[in-house]
């Protein structure tokens, strides 16, 4: 039709389907439009990610962070009460009035009376003055103390964050979560304690294992949540992680947790104390004695040579494994944020695994024994901040972008 423009061509084919109950296609989107993929789909298949605001992250995480160095400090004191033979000298577990010492001379005496009861004091320690006895009451209590410390450093901020409307929805359930780990650790603490009281003159290695094991664990998740707090708002991963770094660093983190638990049989057992030579045991790389238990399954718990021997054996492994990471994202071109985490953590490796032998060779003097373990935890907090820096540092276009850098 002569003078008629294309707009209203399409005008009137548009007008002439609407007539016949087609359905239309534009085709061309208009400003108004959305692909479907980009609105509905998300909303169907993710709830939108909520996040709090950068002023109430922050506060959240001096918090975390304050709970998180407060969980360190109590692992210190704890292997300081385990080195001074501290552990048992209350024999009562009150969570709510223990708070309060003995505050007259008849509550030292009474409390010292109890104490005289257990054999690690009828068959260790008697003839201990009561002076004596408030010196390993006091690190006992100190430890204590802070488990209290944290439970109320928690509990009243998480209180007021969450009437304040600051902690995200997605981080309630994983902060209860929190709060009850501490519970169930406070218990396991009791159960370590409760083993020392009646049969034996010291706690057993296997709770003295799944307490510490325990700390670790709520030490690394408080840290987890605190490194992702606000870090939700900056991901743009638009592609399926790698999976082969994530996996090496899990598995290097993993491979450390091990080696703490390790440890802590060490502790238990007093391996230190023994065998206080480097590199060999008796002479020999691999000495005789590793299998004398029996049955034989329990050399690697009980029999105090093959414990240390262990704790030596995983302790190269995780100084090899974290050299290994480092040199193997160096040649995949990482970014160089996490080639600079996996170097941080071989040298904390490397430095704890030297700390451990200047120890074991001074035969665990205290002021070594808890630099070691503060060492240890040290090695584990970066393993945990290397992981999270992996899973958010490793999407295929991240990769990409690094190494064409």
């Amino acid at each position: 039709m002569a003078g008629t423009s294309p707009a209203m061509v399409r005008a009137g084919n548009i007008a002439a389907a609407m007539g016949q109950g087609r359905q239309i296609e534009f085709p061309w989107p208009g400003r108004y439009q959305t692909p479907m993929s980009s609105t509905v789909a998300p909303s169907l298949a993710s709830p939108r990610r909520e996040t709090a605001p950068p002023e109430h992250a922050r506060a959240l995480r001096i918090w975390l962070a304050t709970l998180a160095l407060l969980i360190v400090v109590m692992v210190m004191v704890g292997g300081a009460t385990r080195l001074t033979g501290s552990g048992l000298s209350i024999t009562e577990w009150q969570p709510i009035i223990g708070v309060v010492p003995p505050l007259s001379d008849a509550d030292w005496d009474k409390a010292f009376a109890t104490y005289q009861k257990i054999p690690q004091y009828t068959e260790l320690k008697r003839g201990m003055s009561l002076d004596e006895f408030k010196t390993i009451f006091w690190w006992e209590w100190a430890h204590r103390f802070l488990g209290r410390l944290i439970g109320v450093v928690f509990s009243v901020p998480f209180l007021g964050f969450w009437l304040a409307g600051y902690i995200p929805r997605a981080y309630l359930p994983r902060l209860i979560s929190l709060f009850l780990l501490g519970g169930l650790q406070g218990a396991v603490g009791w159960y370590m304690v409760k083993s020392g009281l009646v049969d034996r003159t010291d706690v057993s290695q296997y709770r003295l294992a799944a307490h510490f094991g325990t700390a670790l664990l709520i030490l690394g998740y408080t840290l987890w949540l605190l490194f992702g707090l606000g870090a939700e708002a900056r991901e743009d991963h638009h592609g399926a992680l790698l999976r082969a770094p994530i996996w090496v660093a899990g598995s290097i983190l993993g491979l450390i947790f091990l080696q703490l638990l390790a440890g802590a049989l060490v502790a238990g057992l007093e391996a230190g104390f023994g065998f206080n030579t480097w590199p060999l045991i008796n002479g020999a790389f691999i000495p005789n004695g590793l299998g004398e238990a029996s049955p034989w399954y329990l050399n690697p718990f009980e029999n105090p040579l093959t414990v240390q021997f262990d704790h030596r054996m995983l302790g190269y492994s995780v100084v090899a494994a974290c050299f290994a990471q480092l040199a193997w994202l160096a040649l995949r071109h990482a970014p160089p944020q996490l080639i600079d985490s996996a170097l941080t953590l071989a040298l904390i490796a490397s430095l704890q695994a030297l700390l451990g032998v200047w120890t074991l060779l001074l035969v665990v003097p205290i002021p070594l024994g808890v630099a070691h373990q503060t060492g240890a935890v040290a090695v584990f907090c970066a393993a945990v901040y290397h992981l999270w820096l992996t899973t958010r540092l490793t999407a295929p276009e991240m990769v990409h972008t690094a190494a064409s850098a």
